[in-house]
């Protein structure tokens, strides 16, 4: 690395935001399309968090960000809104390829995000195409939609480096924004050298945000990395001991590992009008639990296993974002 690459980040301050998870300014309020805001009121985003009205309309204006959060802030809108506005207004098509891309660190993660990404797009009626690639799913479909022309991207490291690197005709010459979402959690996972490999790849030329919970030198590493200029740095709350936000409540029960099933189907069943998201050990849980909770009534209405409940194997070690459901619960 070069000595002008080792300088220190220069860096635009922005004052961290205080008190709570959200803010008192709406999406309304953004200048924005009025398709998208629509679209976020019929999604039930009215209020916007404080890491969303700060960092987005710094994101409009087209400057690259660094941005610190906790969990549960909502950071995936923060980044969704502006590359949705970007592509709409520069009149992205699927004809130039991908002109934005997301890149998570987990599977579960990039399938979260794209969730939101593929809701926000369906409501707000938007042509611009979507795709997500990672890790475990079937290589060839991936590199055959590719090839067709994806708009948007939400990827895992690994995956998407294979992508660049091999899949003739991925077209990526034209992207418009990089986002590198839970920086710090990528760069434990080992994703360091497939990072900077993906990062040497894409275009020089492009809008850069970065999210991280924790500022490391690693991540600052990878911001100098990924960014040119002065990026502006967006804080919420990084004096603050807990990296989750103050409203998510969190507590634990310790049992015997054979009533473990049985206190699960207690709390579900006490909490059968809330929605409620469980993280389990592996598949061979998830089938074992599908298996009896779907035999059994409460009030006479069937309890439905892609209802109410959401199962899921572990993922969630950051913690549900705000669109979550608000309880989770680790088996």
């Amino acid at each position: 690395m070069s000595s002008a690459e080792e300088e220190e980040i220069p860096v635009q301050e922005v004052v961290p935001a205080r008190s709570g998870v959200l803010s008192e300014v709406g999406f309304a309020e953004l200048s924005i399309s009025t398709t998208t805001k629509s679209a976020l009121a019929g999604l039930g985003f009215n209020k916007m968090t404080h890491i969303q009205s700060r960092s987005i309309p710094q994101s409009l204006a087209g400057k690259d960000i660094v941005g610190a959060a906790k969990t549960g802030s909502g950071k995936t809108l923060a980044f969704l809104v502006p590359i949705i506005e970007l592509l709409i207004n520069v009149q992205f098509t699927r004809k130039q390829g991908t002109g934005a891309i997301v890149i998570s660190p987990t599977r579960e993660l990039s399938l979260q995000i794209y969730g939101v990404l593929r809701d926000l797009m369906e409501k707000a009626r938007y042509t611009q195409t979507h795709g997500l690639i990672m890790g475990g799913s079937n290589r060839k479909a991936e590199a055959d939609k590719l090839l067709k022309g994806v708009s948007i991207l939400v990827a895992t490291p690994g995956r998407l480096l294979d992508h660049l690197q091999n899949t003739k005709g991925f077209m990526f010459s034209r992207l418009q924004i990089l986002v590198i979402d839970e920086a710090d959690r990528i760069l434990e996972q080992g994703f360091e050298e497939d990072m900077h490999h993906i990062i040497r790849l894409l275009p020089k030329q492009r809008q850069t945000i970065l999210f991280s919970a924790t500022q490391t030198k690693k991540v600052e590493d990878l911001a100098r990395l990924s960014m040119s200029g002065s990026p502006v740095f967006i804080g919420v709350d990084d004096e603050a001991a807990s990296s989750t936000v103050e409203t998510l409540q969190q507590g634990y029960v310790s049992c015997p590992a054979e009533n473990r099933f049985l206190l699960l189907f207690t709390f579900l069943k006490k909490n059968k009008n809330k929605k409620i998201m469980v993280s389990l050990l592996g598949l061979g849980v998830l089938v074992y639990i599908h298996a009896d909770i779907q035999c059994v009534q409460f009030a006479a209405v069937p309890v439905k296993f892609s209802g109410t409940w959401e199962f899921t194997t572990p993922v969630w070690t950051r913690g549900p974002c705000t669109e979550r459901p608000p309880i989770l619960l680790l088996q």
